[in-house]
């Protein structure tokens, strides 16, 4: 077998990787204790009259945002939720918290199945400067209660430590309520307002901080706007029209399995959602979605993984932004491994587009795309990789794109059978310089004799795209996770 070696996040030290792709940290870091006994959550903080402007990924209001990585699988799957906070010098497990429903001031109990954290984003929920954590648990079950919860832990000062509260369904007869979540401004007033899907139904609340005792205002659909049979996975927004509303997608599949659904609705004031356009009803099943403005023409673009479209190869398509809304002016357009300037082969199962991530790279103003391909086979073994397609003035540019994955020079570790690397991908621009970095997760990699435990990667934007100077790594352990196989670390990222 051959060696490498990885300079682990935790310690930077240099150590010796016989057939293993990420070693166990050599000790755990002071940042992720064992869980604090319970406490009852704080309520939302006041703002302040001097708090900080904030952006919607920056929970402690130093200006860097940070990243939340679900663990939905950790500890029975009652879930839990890693938290790196970003700095000039990048990321470390020395900088971040892990939470779970027993940690103190988070809500709930973790129990068994419940998957807090399979689906994780934040925005200033309680409108005080600081980002807010929003974490759904979408299979937890409590007696009386819809099956389903969403977790708002409130940002500050120092990070999550405010406390927080627990959203249940608004309809008692609702199932897996928190299925997905999104934060943006629908009526276009200028204050962004929370959204949560459940597997049927699609809510959103007014702008008041939502209190978590049942009296918070939500709104849902009309019944008729979404099929009978459809079974939403998530929810994305993005201002798509360049006016001052935001509009929103919603996706998932048919109750027989038979293909996809994928909806755009409009927002704005008045009957929000009335006027919507599906996008694909029937077709290769969406897995992943991410907005951001690829030809900077200052409307919001749309990217969905298919990661069984392109000849089951994968694909991704880009839905353009217009006055019209999407899909109202410049047609979409498809991209797998066959397109020009997309690097790779695609065959059967590579999974081209399993998750995808919208930021700018390279500070040129075009946002680019980051590509998840877990299957795609590296120097023989199915290992995966990770793409990064360039924006331009003409879309998605033909030149200039990249790959990474276990084998790069530069990048730590080994490339091994079934590791899963791009099975998460995550563009946030955590050192403040103007340029977007990767993190991409590899779900199944195996840390020593431990099975699928996972890891992380950050590679670090510049100028001319990405690249592995300063590149770090960490795995379950360096945030003081224990008995970590099968956790499947870096399957979920904010998004």
């Amino acid at each position: 077998m051959r060696t490498r070696t990885l300079v682990t996040a935790a310690t930077l030290t240099v150590l010796a990787v016989t057939g293993l792709a990420v070693p166990v940290a050599t000790a755990a870091p002071t940042a992720a204790p064992a869980p604090a006994p319970k406490a009852t959550p704080a309520a939302a903080p006041a703002p302040a009259p001097d708090a900080p402007s904030g952006q919607r990924e920056d929970f402690n209001g130093d200006g860097y945002p940070d990243v939340a990585i679900g663990v939905p699988k950790a500890n029975g799957k009652a879930g839990a939720v890693v938290v790196t906070y970003g700095s000039a010098s990048g990321v470390s497990p020395s900088r971040s918290a892990r939470l779970t429903q027993d940690s103190a001031g988070v809500p709930g109990t973790a129990e068994a199945g419940d998957q807090f954290g399979e689906n994780v984003t934040s925005g200033d929920v309680n409108h005080d400067g600081y980002a807010d954590l929003v974490v759904g648990a979408p299979y937890e079950k409590v007696d009386g209660k819809p099956d389903g919860s969403v977790t708002i832990l409130w940002g500050g000062a120092k990070g999550l430590t405010n406390g927080g509260i627990a959203l249940e369904a608004p309809d008692a007869a609702d199932r897996n309520f928190g299925q997905g979540a999104s934060f943006s401004d629908l009526d276009g007033d200028g204050t962004p307002q929370l959204q949560i899907v459940s597997g049927r139904h699609f809510w959103w609340y007014s702008e008041a901080t939502p209190k978590g005792d049942g009296s918070d205002v939500a709104f849902g659909l009309e019944d008729d706007f979404l099929p009978k049979d459809v079974q939403l996975d998530g929810v994305a927004s993005g201002n798509f029209t360049g006016g001052s509303a935001n509009d929103f997608v919603l996706y998932g599949k048919r109750g027989d399995g038979d293909g996809d659904y994928l909806a755009t609705f409009r927002g704005g004031p008045g009957d929000i959602g009335y006027h919507h356009t599906v996008l694909s009803d029937g077709g290769t099943e969406t897995r992943s979605v991410a907005t951001g403005d690829i030809n900077k023409d200052g409307k919001d673009d749309l990217v969905t993984g298919e990661p069984w479209g392109g000849r089951e190869a994968g694909s991704v398509t880009v839905w353009w932004g217009a006055q019209g809304g999407l899909n109202t002016g410049k047609e979409a357009v498809s991209y797998d491994q066959t397109s020009p300037g997309v690097p790779g082969t695609g065959e059967p199962g590579d999974t081209f587009g399993a998750d995808v991530s919208v930021r700018d790279v390279t500070g040129d103003g075009y946002a680019d795309i980051a590509v998840g391909v877990p299957g795609e086979v590296v120097r023989g073994t199915n290992a995966g990789t990770a793409v990064l397609l360039k924006g331009s003035a003409d879309g998605v540019s033909a030149t200039g794109a990249q790959t990474f994955h276990q084998e790069t020079t530069g990048v730590p570790g080994v490339g091994e059978e079934g590791d899963r690397f791009g099975s998460g991908v995550h563009l946030a621009d955590i050192d403040k310089n103007g340029k977007a970095d990767l993190f991409v997760g590899a779900e199944r990699e195996d840390i020593g004799t431990v099975e699928d435990a996972g890891a992380v990667w950050v590679l670090r934007g510049a100028s001319s795209g990405l690249t592995t100077d300063g590149i770090t790594s960490f795995n379950p352990a360096d945030f003081g996770f224990t008995g970590t196989a099968g956790i499947n670390f870096g399957e979920v990222f904010d998004h």
